[in-house]
């Protein structure tokens, strides 16, 4: 029983870990340099799955025999470049941007919610009046809008002067009208 318990390899084996961690976190703290910015900053949905992927990558590179270090700098190298040229081709092409990217969502408009927006992303009357608490607001009435972005964040737009034609709300997913 007590056999089982795996508290020590060997030296050499913690010492190629050491290593192995070491290289990894400069080749990563390199690659997002290389990158850019946008791995590191808020996530959407795409960024979130590549940076959990790397993440996976790098833990098996460092800590499991069976998988070479070198195929794991690889492997992540391989992410980097696809999340690179997907991000080029969604800034570049609608195409792209309609594939790979979610678009905002407006979850409510003058203080009415827009129950089946809000249905459609599972946003919870609940989780709307948390982001309002959040912007200060006391009411809904007191935001024009209240918008699901692409990175998961709930926007609040305070009340003003504007409409749905707004500037910023260009690439919003804006539902007929409200529901319920």
């Amino acid at each position: 029983m007590i056999e089982d318990v795996n508290l020590w390899s060997s030296w050499p084996r913690t010492i190629e870990i050491f290593l192995n961690a070491v290289l990894f976190y400069v080749f990563i703290v390199a690659l997002g340099r290389l990158v850019g910015k946008r791995s590191t900053s808020e996530l959407n949905n795409f960024d979130w799955i590549i940076n959990v992927a790397a993440g996976s990558l790098a833990a098996s590179g460092i800590m499991l025999d069976q998988v070479a270090t070198v195929d794991a700098l690889v492997a992540i190298s391989g992410l980097a470049m696809c999340q690179y040229l997907a991000t080029w081709w969604v800034r570049e092409t609608d195409l792209g941007s309609t594939v790979i990217k979610a678009r905002p969502t407006l979850l409510t408009h003058k203080g009415e919610y827009l129950w089946d927006a809000m249905d459609e992303v599972r946003i919870s009357q609940e989780e709307v009046r948390a982001a309002l608490r959040k912007a200060g607001a006391i009411e809904n009435a007191a935001a024009n809008w209240v918008i699901l972005e692409t990175n998961g964040e709930l926007a609040v737009i305070p009340r003003q002067e504007g409409d749905l034609d707004a500037e910023a709300l260009k690439d919003v997913d804006i539902p007929e009208q409200p529901k319920r």
